[in-house]
């Protein structure tokens, strides 16, 4: 999962923190004892170096370690991100201090006199200076994406919760628990066979219901095969006037996807359109060349208005949000309506 990819407050902190020593000490090698012992060279050298150390924190550094937490923001890559941005930070780093050490002698500098020793002092502290810095600043990002996960994990449980809270309360309300029954009473009835069916059906819907918020992803194949008893129920009360059409190229049948997702998406679409034998009801599965899961209906909006939540699409929403894999796409005309989300492959 990429995340938190700029620079934080911490970042920020840590930078203020360990500035002020690190431009002291480089210009103590930069002009000598004279940088103590002369008010006027220790506040000459202090604001230069100030300024271009600041500058080089905020325009180059700054800078180049959000390209690397962007390219490599992933906590897994923590070890090849550091192994990169090291050297580039010292490589950046060794220029402006060799920019410094010979800009001060172009300049004539009070009180500079060239030292080599003491260049190749200020590459050696430059070069450490900017491993234990990155160090730090690595090891305040790798906590944080640490926390920003649990954050996320615990709000995608919370998202399950109220998606697999929402789907049972529907499922078990007195209104659709009537209706079940008296489809079941009738097909006793008629055809204890088809009643054995229907129970078998409405028990493997409840199973999956309980079940659902044991993980984040289920398979698409389970899904289809938890949406196939939700419809078998839908088709008992509405017969022919429901139709369910599947369009599954087998190579996605192994992806992921949030539990319940089918099973909100259909629940949305018998709710708010008019299912009658003038006006049958089409419900259309399908994947796509681009690995996306289709569900699509025709649209014939009922014309007294049902009430409703809004929480079953915010709630795929919220949760591929959370899983960070990509949006849901909502497409709606005066024909038909469909929502089109990603499948995912776990890494």
């Amino acid at each position: 999962m990429k995340l938190l990819v700029t620079y934080t407050k911490q970042d920020i902190w840590i930078a203020l923190t360990m500035l002020p020593a690190y431009i002291v000490l480089m210009n103590y090698l930069l002009v000598g004892n004279i940088y103590f012992s002369d008010i006027s060279v220790f506040a000459k050298a202090t604001v230069v170096s100030a300024i271009v150390f600041s500058l080089a924190y905020q325009f180059i550094h700054a800078r180049l370690g959000f390209w690397f937490r962007k390219q490599f923001s992933h906590f897994k890559e923590t070890p090849k991100r550091m192994l990169l941005m090291i050297p580039a930070h010292i490589v950046f780093n060794m220029a402006i201090i060799s920019g410094l050490f010979f800009g001060y002698e172009a300049a004539r500098f009070p009180g500079y006199v060239y030292d080599h020793t003491s260049y190749e002092w200020a590459l050696a502290l430059g070069a450490l200076m900017n491993v234990v810095v990155t160090c730090i600043h690595e090891g305040v990002y790798a906590f944080e994406l640490w926390q920003h996960k649990l954050l996320e994990t615990e709000k995608l449980r919370k998202a399950n919760l109220q998606s697999q809270f929402e789907s049972l309360k529907q499922q078990i309300n007195p209104h659709f628990l009537f209706n079940c029954l008296n489809s079941l009473s009738s097909l006793i009835e008629e055809d204890t066979v088809l009643a054995t069916q229907f129970i078998d059906e409405m028990s493997n819907v409840y199973r999956y219901l309980l079940r659902s918020n044991e993980s984040e992803l289920t398979t698409l194949e389970s899904e289809l095969n938890f949406a196939s008893s939700y419809f078998h129920l839908l088709s008992t009360r509405y017969g022919s006037n429901l139709r369910l059409e599947e369009e599954i190229d087998p190579a996605y049948r192994s992806h992921m996807l949030p539990p319940l997702t089918l099973q909100l998406l259909m629940e949305n679409v018998v709710k708010h359109n008019v299912i009658m034998p003038q006006q049958p009801l089409y419900i259309r599965i399908n994947t796509t060349l681009e690995g996306r899961l289709v569900v699509s209906n025709n649209l014939q909006k009922r014309s007294v208005i049902i009430p409703s939540s809004r929480i079953g699409l915010a709630n795929i929403a919220t949760k591929y949000n959370l899983l960070g894999h990509g949006e849901i796409n909502i497409d709606e005309n005066p024909q038909s309506f469909s929502v089109s989300l990603p499948l995912l492959v776990l890494d």
